[in-house]
């Protein structure tokens, strides 16, 4: 996490600074290697120890899990598929002001916004994941895109990332990132704000380390030097602090986010699920309510082959990486992709190389060294 802006905060599991690994990995890394595989094999375990609810509760799973049909809605401008056995999924936070999440500290702004944006990349093998944050911040050409009503949205230049979502929807925040990587994105997870929320507080918390106070009235945050606890509020405070850290701009924020995805990892990690059906299901409810998937992945089956696919990946030998940006030179609160940089990072993606230690560097920092 060398390459991200930070208010020098890590995670208590997130890995040392420059590393793809962490303290205690190794003692904990023969569990830590199936981890997505434990939760969708005790959900698994559940639906056949059910007996006669089995099928109640798989139902009412499956259900909660809510479908886009990416190749109908973009059609056949998309990048080719990897010639690997590689995986590209963008997954996005959603911050919809709509239902549950009304009750939670997520600002005025009406409609909803892709408050979180990461290109995951694993690459063939599917033994170490890189992350790849695209700052909300970022102006982009948006590229025509067709709505959920059928009508044609024309191209637009120097437009927000973070505004695509609420403007055009899910599908065209994916054509997007397909035009600006040049890599076509496998399959599509969001998951909204209360949802995130329910998860957290499902497993029990996530604890972080911050290395100095952060206070921040427009998230709610408020935490000083040292470990915390944090609730499912609080951690919804933590990923969308941005004004109390740096200079008050996206970077610092991605910065926080990509650490706490590190620590919930690793505490889903720590977790006997299989040993805990209720608590599988509790997890597993909170989560499929609040996950929007591509219409591949939209079903526990599907979920649970695609899982089963990744089961060699750990998640603390994650990389992450923000997209190199600049400052806009007409809007300093505004930032472009940094190239070479940003070039030769989607480059190294869709070849399944190792990306340069120049490809990570950004020259905007949000005010952080």
């Amino acid at each position: 996490m060398s390459h991200v802006p930070t208010p020098q905060t890590t995670a208590s599991e997130a890995p040392p600074k420059g590393g793809g690994g962490r303290r205690g990995a190794k003692r904990e890394r023969t569990g830590g290697r199936r981890t997505g595989r434990k939760i969708l094999l005790g959900l698994t375990v559940l639906v056949l120890a059910a007996g006669g609810t089995g099928y109640w509760l798989y139902s009412d799973l499956d259900g909660n899990i809510k479908g886009v049909d990416l190749d109908k809605a973009i059609g056949d401008d998309r990048p080719a598929k990897l010639p690997t056995s590689g995986q590209n999924v963008l997954v996005l936070g959603s911050d919809s002001r709509a239902g549950a999440n009304a009750a939670l500290k997520t600002g005025n702004v009406s409609g909803a916004r892709s408050d979180t944006a990461l290109v995951m990349h694993i690459p063939e093998g599917r033994q170490k994941a890189v992350a790849v944050s695209i700052p909300r911040d970022t102006l982009v050409t948006r590229p025509e895109c067709t709505k959920a009503d059928g009508s044609k949205v024309p191209s637009a230049k120097r437009v927000m990332f973070n505004s695509i979502y609420s403007q055009v929807g899910s599908a065209c925040v994916v054509k997007t990132v397909e035009k600006i990587s040049g890599i076509r994105m496998d399959h599509y997870m969001e998951i909204d704000f209360a949802g995130f929320k329910d998860l957290v507080d499902a497993i029990g918390g996530v604890t972080v380390t911050v290395g100095k106070d952060i206070h921040d009235s427009s998230s709610g945050l408020d935490l000083t030097a040292g470990t915390h606890q944090l609730n499912g509020t609080q951690s919804l405070e933590f990923v969308r602090t941005r004004h109390g850290i740096g200079d008050g701009s996206d970077l610092g924020r991605i910065g926080l986010q990509q650490q706490f995805m590190i620590a919930l990892l690793s505490e889903i990690k720590k977790q006997d699920l299989l040993g805990s059906p209720t608590k599988t299901y509790k997890i597993a409810d909170s989560l499929t309510q609040a996950l929007t998937t591509d219409s591949d992945l939209a079903s526990l089956t599907a979920l649970a082959e695609f899982g089963r696919s990744m089961n060699g990946v750990d998640p603390s030998t994650m990389e992450t990486i923000m997209l190199p940006v600049a400052y806009d030179k007409v809007d300093p609160n505004r930032v472009v992709a940094a190239e070479p940089q940003a070039s030769t990072l989607w480059k190294a993606l869709r070849a399944d190389s190792v990306i340069p230690e120049s490809a990570k560097k950004s020259p905007a920092t949000g005010g952080s060294s």
